[in-house]
């Protein structure tokens, strides 16, 4: 009996969703697949409807002969059941026979599945305070593992291995060590035989690429986007990209922000804060100078006329200072601080020149006969933060004397008793 031919529809659709090209390999599927239903997982928060579409566009594409049905005659040509029908397995059983479990917790999903996880691979990145201003974007090559593409991760020709002797296929061995009598004790530890995987293969079957080992070392270079406004310590992270290992969800690689000092700008948050000395003629008189910005702008920097900047005190700049994260139009603040250097002396026209044109000292309101019955003193330079440091050391050890004293005393009176 012969049918009618199915009629053409959609056949784009599936690669759409992989995000992949209609001329992409059994790998690149299995890649995409792989990142994409890592993301998109309900049990990290993903759309369910959208692991779902992912499940079915992968298990129809990774099978050759859907995929040709797909390929010439779409969707439909599938759900008439060509090919061997077009009702699509449980998305999750997909995901766990790829990737061998949830890899979100145990028992944290709604299935309750077991976590089999590798470990995250986190890297320190030096960027500049530049770098966090501007953005920038830095090329890494990193070494992992990867599971071998010429036995798929199996470690032998025909994909068979055998469960290992010395651990009965536990993975681990349980030795036991008498310290005593009536002491023992028990240690547990990886199998030696087998490398802690329970499974053992014969020397003629090893995959020749892999020698066993079911991983082989790849070098890949990743493409780290700093964005403008990021923090130190911020982290960015490449999902499914650290070691792989056989029946296990892979890792991600994490790389950590750590923002180098800058000689001249220091950040608070989205601001930025810069020191600056004026020579007392600038504060009382006026100043101009010339601040060369993270992004090599300068920035004409003066006083109003007439105004008097006290040292030890901040002006702002709006809009100057960091820009925001994923906000990059927006900044915060520009902060000088201003520190006023004094002249260690003067001369007695300098004084008589000064008070002439300064407000008056203020009268004192002393008489002589009580300034004849006061004290002289003199006064000396002296470095605060030195002088404290001093006395704390010098109380401290005062501190310890009088305890060695105290239990001295108490030891004597013990011992009278």
């Amino acid at each position: 009996m012969f049918g009618r031919a199915p009629k053409k529809s959609d056949n784009t659709k599936y690669y759409e969703i992989l995000g992949v090209s209609k001329t992409a390999s059994p790998d690149d599927l299995k890649k995409a697949y792989k990142k994409a239903a890592i993301k998109n997982h309900p049990d990290k928060g993903g759309d369910p409807e959208k692991f779902k579409e992912l499940a079915h566009a992968y298990e129809v594409l990774s099978d050759p002969e859907k995929r040709e049905i797909y390929d010439q005659y779409g969707e439909d040509a599938l759900k008439e059941g060509m090919g061997g029908g077009g009702g699509m397995h449980d998305p999750f059983d997909i995901f766990s026979s790829f990737f061998g479990g949830s890899p979100f917790g145990v028992g944290g999903g709604s299935r309750g599945r077991r976590q089999r996880r590798g470990e995250d691979v986190v890297h320190p990145l030096k960027v500049s305070l530049e770098d966090l201003y501007l953005g920038t974007t830095k090329k890494l090559s990193l070494s992992r593992n990867a599971l071998c593409s010429k036995c798929n991760g199996k470690g032998s020709k025909s994909g068979a291995s055998m469960k290992c002797s010395g651990c009965q296929g536990k993975g681990m061995k349980v030795t036991i060590r008498q310290l005593g009598p009536g002491m023992i004790q028990q240690m547990q530890h990886p199998c030696n035989e087998c490398k802690g995987t329970g499974e053992t293969i014969s020397d003629k079957d090893r995959c020749p690429q892999c020698k066993g080992e079911k991983v082989v070392q790849e070098k890949k270079v990743l493409e780290v986007h700093v964005e403008k406004g990021m923090q130190n310590g911020q982290k960015i992270t490449f999902p499914g990209e650290a070691d792989e290992a056989p029946d296990t969800v892979t890792g991600d690689i994490v790389f950590v922000l750590q923002q180098k000092e800058h000689p001249k700008f220091k950040r608070k948050g989205e601001d930025l804060f810069v020191e600056h000395t004026l020579s007392l003629t600038e504060a009382l008189c006026g100043f101009q100078f010339i601040l060369s910005h993270l992004d090599g702008r300068q920035l004409l920097i003066k006083s109003q006329p007439g105004e008097v900047v006290k040292p030890d005190s901040f002006k702002a700049i709006n809009d100057e200072g960091m820009p925001m994260y994923q906000r990059p139009f927006m900044k915060g603040k520009l902060y000088i601080h201003f520190t006023v250097d004094f002249p260690d002396s003067l001369s007695p026209d300098q004084v008589r020149a000064l008070e002439a044109i300064l407000p008056p000292k203020p009268q004192s309101q002393v008489t002589d006969m009580e300034l004849d019955e006061c004290e002289e003193t003199t006064l000396h330079d002296v470095n605060i933060e030195e002088e404290m440091r001093r006395k704390q050391t010098q109380h401290q050890e005062a501190y310890d004397d009088d305890d060695d004293m105290h239990g001295g005393g108490q030891r004597v009176q013990c011992a009278q008793q």
